[in-house]
């Protein structure tokens, strides 16, 4: 057994560190090092047991006389689970092994500095504001950091955020106050982000934030109890924690103030333009004219001023019909066709997060087929939801009229819905637009229109007359309180742990759930008054028990063959009978038969031709029971049942029992099994057929992981009941037929042979003559009142938009469709009964592929949901919110004021400031940067709001650009260099060619964090932070060939780089696209019908110069990080390059000026091969040919500098030995994992070459003192 020593100190931040590792590893693969999870001990280990005096805790011992691990990041990298963040060679685990180096050597130093002293528990050796400072600087790099991402390595915790919140415990806790906080906004939402996680959470509990004032029960200790202080140490304490408190408060006042020049200069209208929140465009534009844009760009980017005028200009040019700039749809297209159907929101619906991710994707892919030439359609719809609907006109109904749908009568009820969907059903299409949908809205498509409806009725009538639609009697979902059947995904399933109380539409009081009610049958016959005890979790049901069932093997019931137990409350005795299904284990072994009232029992009353009596009618009340419980509404028939069973002495029991109450989403009804006649569609065939057109590769499921589930349920699917109790919806076009003849007996609901089907009356008349052997005038026929499915109109949804069965131009060409995007949440409900129809009707596939979307997540990785308050309105993200608006949302919803008040507090902690304002480009492209294949995607606003940064970044490129273009620039008719480019122009060339190659190959892959990444980093860190810096210079010098040279690849970056984003970031692009000159007078008018940037465009791969370019950022990010570890970042210092051959000094010869201006330095100048490095530099590695020497003499304070390098070079030293001493133990090379071994050997080189850097820089110093 391995022990895990730790100090029982709640701030011993090492030892927590530990601990939260070893959580990890218990809910993880194990501990990294392969071993069993270890023993925790809260005390330093006993001296006999050490190999060698212990160090500071934690430590590991692996088993007796095993290995022995000391400090916190070499335990913690033991124990946490293998592959979430420790070694190997791949870019996230070098991220990780650097975030924790960075926590060990940056953060933990500048925290126990800023923390201790200031607790009166080390004596300081700065004054505080020089401590806070050092700490405002370790977090600089996180903040900076956190601002796009949401941990430090990847979309979860992993040992970097692990150290570095371990690393930040006591400040959070002790030093960093509110208003510190705010400053601090990204570090601080990533810190809660990580001490909610379940793990984190178990280890540290809740984490109370400093509010300024510091309670004493809060103050860290001493590891080990200190002896009683003296009067003197309490005073001196008392006056320090006095300094700290005003020192405190002058940082809040400072904090408050504007700066002292800002006092003195008030420049309030420049504060304004700096807002980018009141930029609006204003110009007098109608509806569907194209937006001026010859006038000034603002200073800065705007959403609201960008997204103006757009998209009415889109639509009414009619870019996105598929037959512009084409005679017809029809005409033949070298490029292909594109063509995908939206899934058709609800008409009752509004915007939420799922539809803007779907409407994300859907409409980047679409405009990335559109711009590469294809046909495309994007066809929209919209469901008629008949529930969702049905149940908003009647509270509507009932609020303003008072009536109920019944006192209204059918025909006029249905007008009241039809005024309303004219009223209120075109909103989710506002929306849709304001999110930029590139939608063919003159193709758009309700369920309940007349073209579609035709389809409703043909495809039924063929169905029936094929026998694939039958009348049967089962069970079904049934919802009392909408007095329908429900489909399986209008279920919602809610856990219970033991006894609930819930509330019930239609009870006053709530009505208990979650026990298990054990009660007695008596032995009909039996001499000795012998029972038979049963449980049951719905003890109202047992009116309807026809059988008690026992397992063929049970022994104890072997004498009960043939036997029989009495009802206490029927006139009939209950045969007792044998079935497998029955878990001997599971309570006495005996269980109650009910087959009308579930679906077990049904199955296993099938099986013995057992009698199934309904006990309740479609309301709830109960009916087939003698009094008194006849009528009662069921659940209070539960409480008299149980009353009367303890009555007659046969009540045996009552426990907790955990369980799953099935609660209808739309009416929060408990869902009841009924037996009912419902119309049902035969699956089997249909499913075979769905299934091998995957195995056979006709159909691609994407991702792949999904087609497993697809086999699952194609190969276990029942048949779907398809018909709804309900008003609204497609009326089922079928007739239950009476003969007006005495030869023919009267039929009854459940036999199919009374029904007839028919796309009219007169045709289900002439059926039903024909059936029976009559004349048409003895029929009279009776339609049935249910309606459809929602989901059965779905599933036409890709060939009845088109007009089928009728043939049409539309149909022919753009069916079947391209590409089926979804989320994975319906992959059975729609998407496999849209190919099971598609191919039973028509005999096609509906699409040829299916890409399916991950499920949208909070920040912290939650479900979204009313009550937790983290749902988050997509219109929220692009307009922005405050958090009082966020409240206002919860209180019109329709939430209990307890729940209210904890939502309230979710969104407090989530969006203390409310939501930013980020526009609609930054969401989507978020949104598409989200989507990994086969992960849930864990939103956070924050890094939405780093992409609205992006933008900016965007516009101020543009603006930048076009003023070096000038105003008289003419790009030149192709992009093709001139010959006179730059080495920085053939790089940024290069670069660009890259971006469009993983663009296009991202986009056919469907992988769209693939392509966000490549085109933001092309823009982000490579055009603006390389190109631009490079280009200032060359645009202001005196060769106007150089510089013209420039300006067109300006252009041609301006140009490609604007159309790689536009199918993500639609307005900002046409916007700054709008601004730019033309290539030639008949470019098109639009960017969104401009052609996509292809790989045979953009052929302009240069290896040489991105590797000498390669150099000069080399070189210039060690100067960068040389200016920064001496605090130059005013200064230009001089820079001396050391080259180890002449092939590097050529190159490095050819950068210079580039390196200058990136690097803001000074002279920069080559040193001759083995020539002296001037005194008083120093130095960091570019690359293995090429080290940089900083001059630093005169710059910084030697003497200083030698103290920080001394006790830095001493802990390098203890961390160098304590590796040492860990790989030469005894077992290390057989007891410890390879990977980790790996891993200790990388860290000592490391180590070591930190050791000779400092050795290095303190022999530089000695020199200069």
């Amino acid at each position: 057994m391995s022990i895990l020593y730790v100090s029982p100190h709640p701030d011993a931040f090492p030892s927590l560190r530990a601990l939260i590792a070893a959580r990890y590893g218990e809910a993880g693969e194990g501990p990294g090092w392969g071993g069993a999870h270890p023993r925790i001990c809260l005390q330093p280990p006993p001296t006999s047991r050490t190999p060698f005096p212990p160090p500071r805790l934690p430590a590991l011992e692996q088993g007796p006389g095993g290995l022995w691990v000391w400090g916190a990041t070499a335990v913690a990298q033991l124990l946490w689970p293998a592959g979430l963040g420790g070694p190997g060679g791949s870019r996230a685990a070098v991220l990780v092994q650097q975030w924790v180096s960075y926590a060990d050597t940056e953060l933990i130093p500048a925290a126990c500095g800023a923390t201790l002293p200031a607790l009166g528990l080390r004596a300081s050796t700065q004054d505080p504001q020089a401590a806070l400072g050092a700490l405002s600087r370790a977090l600089s790099p996180l903040e900076e950091w956190l601002r796009l991402h949401t941990y430090l390595a990847g979309e979860a915790p992993t040992l970097a955020d692990l150290a570095a919140v371990t690393a930040l415990l006591l400040p959070f806790r002790y030093v960093l106050d509110p208003s510190a906080r705010r400053i601090w906004g990204n570090v601080t939402r990533w810190f809660i982000t990580c001490v909610q996680q379940p793990e984190f959470r178990a280890v540290l509990g809740e984490v109370v934030l400093y509010s300024g004032a510091r309670p004493l029960s809060q103050q860290p200790g001493p590891e080990v109890p200190a002896p009683p202080k003296t009067a003197t140490q309490l005073k001196k304490e008392a006056k320090k924690r006095e300094k700290l408190e005003k020192f405190q408060q002058k940082q809040k006042t400072q904090q408050q103030q504007p700066p002292p020049a800002e006092q003195k200069k008030p420049k309030p209208e420049k504060k304004g333009k700096r807002d980018p929140g009141i930029i609006t465009y204003d110009l007098p534009t109608p509806a569907g004219e194209k937006k001026d844009v010859s006038g000034t760009m603002p200073d800065s980017y705007s959403p609201q001023y960008v997204e103006a005028a757009w998209y009415p200009w889109w639509e009414q040019q009619g870019f996105f019909k598929p037959e512009y700039g084409r005679s017809s749809v029809s005409a033949p297209n070298p490029r292909g066709i594109f063509m995908m159907c939206i899934p058709p929101p609800n008409v009752t619906g509004s915007l939420h997060l799922g539809h803007a991710l779907t409407n994300a994707i859907q409409d980047s892919l679409t405009r990335w087929h559109r711009m590469r030439g294809e046909t495309t359609l994007w066809n929209p719809g919209c469901d008629h939801a008949g529930i969702a609907t049905q149940v908003v006109v009647e509270k509507k109904l009932w609020r303003e009229q008072g009536l109920s749908r019944h006192q209204l009568g059918r025909e006029a009820f249905l007008q009241e819905v039809w005024k309303w969907k004219e009223e209120k059903g075109d909103r989710i299409y506002h929306q849709l637009k304001k999110l930029g949908s590139s939608l063919d809205w003159n193709r758009a498509c309700f369920t309940m229109d007349p073209k579609l409806s035709t389809a409703v009725t043909e495809a039924f009538v063929r169905l029936h007359e094929e026998g694939v639609i039958y009348r049967s009697t089962r069970l079904v979902n049934w919802s009392c309180t909408l007095n329908s059947a429900i489909s399986d995904i209008e279920v919602d399933k809610k856990e219970l742990t033991g006894r609930t109380l819930l509330s019930v539409p239609g009870y006053k009081e709530k009505v208990e759930f979650g026990v298990l009610v054990s009660f007695a049958y008596k032995v009909q016959g039996s001499d000795s008054d012998e029972e038979v005890v049963v449980a049951t979790t719905r003890i109202e049901t047992m009116l309807g028990d026809v059988a008690v069932a026992v397992h063929p093997k049970d022994p104890r019931y072997q004498h009960l063959k043939g036997r029989s137990v009495i009802h206490p409350f029927l006139s009939r005795s209950l045969p007792i009978v044998f079935d497998d299904f029955v878990d001997m284990e599971f309570g006495t072994g005996a269980v109650k038969i009910t087959p009308a009232h579930d679906q077990n029992d049904y199955e296993v009353g099938q099986r013995h031709g057992l009698e199934a009596v309904s006990i309740m009618d479609s309301r709830g009340a109960l009916v087939n029971v003698p009094p008194p419980f006849l009528g009662l509404p069921r659940f209070e028939a539960r409480k008299a049942v149980l009353a009367a069973l303890k009555e007659r002495g046969l009540f045996r029991g009552v426990e907790d029992n955990p369980m799953v109450v099935p609660l209808c989403n739309r009416s929060k009804d408990v869902v009841e099994p009924l037996l009912r006649p419902q119309w049902y569609v035969r699956c089997g065939e249909m499913a075979q057929a769905a299934s091998a057109a995957v195995t056979r590769g006709d159909l691609c499921i994407l991702p792949e992981a999904h087609q497993r589930t697809w086999h699952t349920w194609m190969d276990n699917i029942r048949d779907w009941c398809i018909s709804r109790q309900l008003w609204w919806g497609h009326r089922i076009p079928a007739y239950f037929v009476t003969v007006n003849d005495p030869a023919v007996p009267p039929g009854e609901d459940p036999d199919g042979r009374y029904w007839v089907s028919g796309r009219s009356e007169a045709e289900a008349r002439e059926k039903a003559a024909k059936e029976f052997g009559v004349s048409p005038d003895k029929i009279s026929l009776q339609q049935d009142e249910d309606v459809l499915d929602t989901w059965f109109s779905s599933g036409l949804f890709p060939f009845s938009i088109f007009g089928w069965p009728n043939q049409s131009e539309d149909l022919s060409v753009f069916y079947p469709g391209t590409l089926l995007e979804t989320g994975h949440d319906i992959l059975f409900f729609w998407v496999a009964r849209m190919v099971m129809l598609g191919l039973k009707l028509t005999g096609k596939l509906p699409f040829r592929e299916v890409y399916l979307h991950a499920i949208v997540r909070d920040a912290h990785g939650r479900k979204m949901s009313k009550s937790l308050g983290n749902v988050i309105d997509p219109l929220d993200v692009i307009h922005g919110v405050s958090l009082q608006g966020l409240h206002d949302q919860l209180l019109s919803s329709n939430l209990d004021p307890s729940e209210v008040e904890k939502a309230k507090e979710g969104q407090k902690a989530d969006f203390p400031a409310g939501i930013p304002e980020c526009g609609t480009d930054a969401l989507r492209f978020g949104l598409c940067a989200y989507t990994s294949q086969g992960r849930d995607i864990n939103l956070d606003v924050n890094r939405i709001l780093g992409y609205r940064h992006f933008c900016n970044k965007l516009w101020n490129a543009t603006k930048f650009a076009l003023r070096g273009l000038g105003k008289g620039f003419m790009p030149s008719p192709t992009s093709e260099p001139g010959g006179h480019e730059s080495l920085v122009d053939r790089w940024i060339r290069s670069r660009l060619t890259e971006a469009v190659r993983l663009s296009n190959q991202g986009f056919q892959a469907y992988d769209f964090p693939a392509v966000t990444t490549a085109q933001y980093s092309f823009w982000l860190y490579e055009l603006c932070d390389v190109y631009l810096e490079c280009l200032k210079p060359v645009l202001n010098g005196v060769d106007q060939v150089v510089a013209e040279c420039a300006r067109q690849t300006l252009y041609t970056c301006l140009d490609v780089g604007l159309r790689l984003l536009s199918p993500f970031m639609p307005f900002v692009t046409e916007e700054l696209f709008q601004r730019l000159p033309r290539r030639t007078p008949q470019a098109p008018p639009s960017l969104c019908i401009t052609p996509y940037p292809e790989p045979s465009e953009c052929s302009w791969k240069d290896p040489d110069a991105e590797a000498a370019m390669e150099l000069a950022l080399s070189i210039t990010r060690a100067v960068r990080s040389l200016r920064a570890d001496y605090n130059l970042t005013r200064i230009r210092p001089d820079c001396f390059l050391e080259v180890a051959d002449e092939a590097t000094g050529a190159m490095a010869s050819a950068v210079l000026g580039y390196v200058q201006a990136l690097a803001s330095a000074g002279v920069v100048a080559i040193l001759a091969l083995g020539a002296p490095v001037p005194h008083g530099c120093a130095v960091a590695l570019a690359s293995d040919r090429c080290s940089v020497h900083l001059q630093l003499q005169g710059l910084v304070d030697p003497a200083r500098e030698l103290g920080k390098l001394q006790a830095k070079r001493g802990e390098a030293q203890r961390q160098a030995q304590r590796l040492r001493e860990r790989r030469a133990a005894s077992g290390y090379p057989s007891k410890v994992p390879l990977d980790v071994q790996e891993a200790d050997r990388a860290k000592l080189q490391q180590t070591e070459a930190e050791l000779r850097k400092v050795d290095e820089a303190i022999a530089l110093f000695q020199k200069m003192l």
